[in-house]
């Protein structure tokens, strides 16, 4: 695409995105899950990139995932984690977001997760 035989300078490149509207940030992310209708894909210790161009963000996951049954990802908790004392298998922190975002009581978003197996953005869609 750029030519040249080498690539460009990364600090010109830089310079050309800022030029451009693009801001580039990494991500320190500790998991990536991916999750398809046939099965999840986690990536563990993927470098994480987000760019923003003029408000669309894109993010680029580099990491070899490993592939896992459908909705088992995640599903493990570690004691310590925040998340291990949630119900019925729905994550406190999924619940808060539901919540937050629809702003109705905890235990109906956690209904509503339940409803749709998890799915944040079914449940949200469910009490919009």
């Amino acid at each position: 695409m750029f030519g040249g035989g080498g690539g460009l300078n990364p600090r010109k490149m830089e310079q050309m995105m800022q030029q451009m509207g693009i801001d580039v940030d990494e991500i320190d992310a500790e998991e990536v899950i991916i999750r398809t209708a046939e099965h999840d894909l986690v990536f563990t210790d993927a470098d994480v990139t987000k760019m923003d161009a003029r408000g669309q963000e894109t993010y680029q996951i580099i990491g070899d995932p490993d592939e896992r049954e459908r909705g088992s990802a995640g599903a493990t908790a570690d004691a310590g984690d925040a998340d291990a004392g949630d119900e019925g298998g729905i994550p406190d922190a999924d619940v808060e977001i539901v919540a937050a975002r629809t702003g109705v009581d905890d235990a109906e978003a956690r209904a509503a997760l339940e409803a749709v197996d998890g799915d944040l953005a079914a449940a949200v869609d469910r009490l919009e």
